[in-house]
């Protein structure tokens, strides 16, 4: 089979997260027809495992090249002859394309193992769509041992046969939220009664949009999305409660941390105004930013070179959408690429997300020898001890203070990296302890009233 087989194939039988079961026993069977070493772990992940035919075990480095495979809870609407089966269920984020490319470069990779200095792990992953699946595969050690990530998403704003993998931040922070509301029910003949939760719900959402417009620099990203707005039991009933859910969407690390605490003095105010009282219940940090590192940006677009020519280099400045695939990049350097699929002339111009997402599929072959090539390319580069060794010592023999400037060099770089990752991860708890404590304040008030 070939990419689009495996695309359409998997297209039409689409499952949400945690229930791709099918998913992984269609991929395992493909790998046992490829011959390629592979396991399932976490339920629905499989994991699959080439070794360079001349690279002795822990001689040399590993890449993982990372595919989701969830689908969505959207009624599909494309009309195509492949079009999802399974009912309120479909592959609307390109999921579909992301496994069909990587068995695409597995395909490649399995007739290159005298190019591959070293492993290429490849994880099939599952329930990226709710923030869990990058955790839990994780969690089960599919990154132990490996020195880079590489990660691809079909991306429909992004021109068909192009591939952008600049540097930075390249897909937001994304925080959900649920805020409730308690008012005063009463007949709907006697509003002068009680206290309408519906309309301090409703002025609520109109409040929180002021974050973005005033509370927040201009040059910050940063969008509010109220998703849900539920209240009420009845008609001609004044509502007592109601509950609001969304989700926040920020590139900047002090507007991320800042978002909760602004949110919540909003909507108690708010519902204190007009009589009512008003809770940011629930504040979760379901995905960090993805932020591509920049040898690793470099190395990928060297790579779109190689396979595509220099025409193949999109130019794309990130979106606000999240993904999982932050959980690999805070623990190894890596890129996430965009594999543009947007073709008006076949109508491939639909958003991720929507019912009538299209894509133009001539990508697909593209995708997988832009990933292979760079899984090549990453292995081939030396290592840290070769580095530190042999073309360090033959510097040292006609120059050693330069030896010395790089030996120092790559230590303080080393240094750097390792606590700037202890930063991270200090600042993340900290700021979930605050949380935590607010909350926990809050609580202890409320029982003590």
């Amino acid at each position: 089979m070939e990419p689009v087989e495996f695309r359409r194939r998997l297209h039409a039988h689409p499952e949400l997260s945690f229930k791709e079961h099918d998913t992984a026993a269609f991929i395992e069977q493909q790998l046992d027809e490829l011959g390629i070493e592979h396991r399932r772990i976490a339920s629905t992940g499989v994991v699959a495992r080439i070794k360079g035919r001349k690279t002795p075990e822990g001689d040399r480095r590993a890449a993982v090249l990372r595919a989701d495979i969830d689908a969505l809870p959207v009624t599909e609407q494309t009309g195509e002859e492949f079009a999802s089966v399974n009912e309120g269920c479909m592959h609307a984020c390109g999921h579909d394309c992301h496994i069909a490319m990587m068995l695409g470069t597995l395909q490649i990779l399995r007739h290159m193992t005298d190019d591959i200095h070293g492993e290429i792990r490849i994880v099939f992953q599952p329930s990226e769509e709710n923030g869990q699946g990058a955790k839990l595969m994780i969690g089960t050690g599919v990154l132990d041992g490996v020195d880079g990530a590489y990660a691809a998403h079909i991306w429909s704003e992004v021109d068909a046969g192009t591939v952008s993998c600049e540097p930075g931040p390249r897909m937001a922070n994304t925080d959900w939220f649920r805020i409730d509301v308690r008012g005063t029910s009463c007949h709907g003949a006697m509003p002068q009664r009680g206290h309408d939760a519906v309309m301090v719900a409703a002025e609520i959402v109109n409040a929180l949009q002021t974050i973005v417009s005033r509370e927040i620099s201009p040059y910050e990203p940063a969008v509010i999305t109220v998703g849900e707005l539920h209240g009420g039991t009845a008609r001609n009933v004044i509502a007592g409660t109601a509950y609001l859910a969304g989700t926040v969407r920020t590139y900047g690390d002090s507007t991320h941390e800042e978002m909760p605490e602004l949110m919540r003095r909003i909507v108690e105010h708010t519902a204190a105004a007009l009589g009512a009282e008003a809770e940011l219940t629930d504040y979760t940090i379901a995905n960090y930013k993805v932020e591509n590192d920049a040898a690793s940006s470099e190395r990928c677009r060297q790579a779109v070179i190689k396979c595509l020519g220099p025409t193949g280099q999109g130019h794309y400045r990130g979106t606000l959408s999240g993904e999982d695939f932050s959980e690999y990049l805070r623990r190894v350097p890596g890129v996430l690429a965009f594999v543009g699929t947007r073709n008006p002339q076949i109508g491939a111009t639909y958003a991720q997300h929507s019912c009538f997402y299209k894509i133009d599929e001539s990508v697909l072959a593209k995708g997988s020898m832009v990933a292979a090539q760079y899984a090549i390319d990453f292995l081939a580069e030396p290592t840290q001890e070769e580095l530190d060794g042999p073309t360090i010592a033959a510097v040292a023999e006609t120059n050693p203070d330069l030896a010395a400037k790089l030996r120092s060099a790559k230590a303080t770089a080393a240094e750097a990296r390792d606590a700037m990752h202890d930063a991270r991860t200090a600042r993340h708890a900290a700021i979930k302890g605050i949380h935590d404590a607010r909350a926990a304040a809050r609580r202890e008030e409320k029982h003590d009233e």
